[in-house]
């Protein structure tokens, strides 16, 4: 009861400063963000947001989000949901009122006297963001973001089956509760039999169509019928195109249908539309998108496979270091579909582990920072704030708040996971392959959905080494290359209250504010959207 109470407090607190139920258009989460629509965004007031204790960060970007952290987002969405439900029943509620300015005499907060580094790296942070949103909505970028949109929704279900598939296997191996094994796989393998009509699903909703046609059409990829079917000399087989193939059939299909809705008469829509939609699309399907887009797929798990077991050292490097700059760009969403067509495949994906080594380049450089910025309290505290988030994936304030704003220790934060991601590569071209069940975690969070082929001993044992890498190359990159000395003087001074200020303050020093979390008002807006690229940030 107490968490629930805890979760409806921060929903609550939320609520008004986003301008109230009124002024909510939609609402949705992913692993770590909730997302809102807004009908007005001038009313919402985003340092008050900032400094709830239960928020990281806010992002704006085709909606307004809201970053609360993995486990803690999916708990106060409900919440969040049931009070716009309260308001938008009672009678409309005036928008918040501003908070008053304060008066020319008045004596400037202790936030205020002690945050001014931190303050400047959030301007700056700031900006790089302001920059980034508009060089990412380029068509290409956008559309992007739509692929995105559709296999986002699928990942607390990609990892809720990848973890017990991880843990059927471990009982497998041990030779334990084999009445209970069996049960274990249909939990784990239903879905990944089904993901295509998911994706098809979400595809036409993603692109403007009927969803349930969408899926419709994508279930003819996964009927065990299509075994009877030859097309291009060869008998087909279910599931072959995999979530490439329900993807390409769920966008023909959305075009169909608005063909249809523009040239069928209304009295005749109901029957003649979605009949054509999957009469058309469905031939297609069977007769071309399976062939083609089971090539593809097979092309990429041959391609992944041949690229790690040739040239692993070197293609985790370069894979580990330009992760962070490809999540600025924007690109990395073209990797999710990739993720799931090898998950889909092979069981894992080799990939994400070498990808998450960027996010413990991230956390070496963090730590670097820290120490070698002893004087500045400001953004100590932010580190500290961030960093447990950090550890666990979630590199969003430590990546905006610290290191991006600064400068070098971005580019040495690269290098860590450059250095990581070279680890783990090099592992996979000896032979010892290691992969996660699932998209979405990182970090220590990415622990339970290891898989390889060694045995999953050998499997964490090689991710394990790869993460310390990636911390120690970032702290000695950040720490002996990160700074020059204009930086150090700038950011390396002390913050304590200036006479003025203590003398404004009646003769003492602003005591620190308590808090019962981390202080966000230090903190940035979190920029470009990690959560939907949910590997290794």
């Amino acid at each position: 009861m107490a968490t629930e109470d805890k979760n409806r407090a921060t929903a609550a607190a939320i609520l008004p400063l986003v301008g109230g139920a009124a002024n909510v258009a939609s609402i949705a989460h992913c692993m770590t963000r909730l997302r809102l629509g807004l009908h007005d965004r001038s009313l919402v007031d985003d340092e008050a947001l900032k400094a709830l204790p239960a928020v990281m960060g806010v992002v704006e970007d085709d909606t307004y989000q809201i970053v609360l952290g993995p486990g803690t987002v999916a708990r106060v969405t409900p919440e969040f949901e049931h009070l716009v439900e309260e308001g938008r029943a009672a009678a409309p509620a005036a928008s918040p009122a501003p908070a008053p300015a304060p008066a020319p005499g008045d004596a400037p907060s202790a936030s205020a006297a002690s945050a001014v580094s931190a303050d400047e790296l959030a301007a700056q942070g700031a900006a790089i963001k302001a920059q980034q949103k508009a060089k990412n909505a380029t068509p290409f970028k956008l559309f992007l973001r739509k692929i995105a949109n559709i296999f986002v929704p699928l990942i607390p279900a990609l990892i809720g089956c990848g973890i017990i598939a991880g843990l059927n296997g471990l009982l497998v191996n041990l030779e334990w509760l084999p009445a209970v094994t069996p049960a274990l796989a249909a939990m784990a393998s239903g879905f990944m039999a089904l993901i295509a009509v998911f994706v098809g699903y979400n595809t036409a909703k993603e692109f403007g169509g009927t969803p349930i046609l969408g899926g419709a059409v994508a279930a003819i990829i996964v009927f065990p019928g299509v075994a009877n079917i030859d097309a291009f000399g060869q008998t087909l087989s279910p599931g072959q195109g995999g979530v490439l193939g329900a993807l390409g059939a769920a966008v023909l299909a959305v075009y169909v249908e608005k063909w249809c809705r523009r040239w069928v008469p209304e009295a005749l829509d109901v029957l003649v539309t979605p009949t054509l939609t999957v009469l058309i699309s469905g031939l297609v399907t069977i007769f071309g998108l399976m062939y083609v887009a089971g090539e593809v797929s097979s092309a990429i798990g041959t391609f992944a496979d041949w690229l790690l077991s040739n040239g692993g050292a070197g293609a985790g490097f370069v894979l580990g270091g330009l992760f962070l700059p490809l999540v600025m760009l924007g690109l990395h969403q073209a990797l999710i579909p990739i993720h799931t067509t090898l998950i889909e495949q092979q069981g894992y994906t080799v990939l994400l582990p070498i990808l998450a080594m960027a996010g413990a380049g991230q956390v070496g450089a963090a730590v670097a920072v820290y120490f070698r910025l002893p004087r500045n309290e400001s953004i100590r505290r932010t580190i500290k704030s961030a960093l447990p988030a950090g550890l666990l994936g979630v590199g969003e304030p430590l990546i905006y708040g610290v290191s991006l704003p600064l400068g070098r220790p971005f580019i040495t934060a690269c290098v860590g996971g450059a250095f990581g991601g070279g680890f783990v590569g090099l592992f996979n071209q000896l032979g010892d392959t290691v992969g996660s069940t699932a998209i979405g975690p990182s970090g220590w969070a990415l622990f339970p959905l290891l898989d390889g082929n060694h045995g999953l001993g050998s499997t964490i044992a090689i991710y394990g080494g790869g993460l310390l890498v990636g911390y120690v190359a970032g702290f000695l990159a950040t720490y002996f290359f990160g700074f020059g000395k204009e930086l150090l003087a700038e950011f390396n001074v002390s913050q304590e209250p200036t006479p003025s200020t203590v003398a404004a303050t009646g003769g003492t020093s602003p005591a620190p504010t308590a808090t019962t979390g981390p202080d966000h008002r230090d903190h940035p807006d979190p920029g470009p959207d990690p959560a939907k690229a949910p590997a290794g940030v």
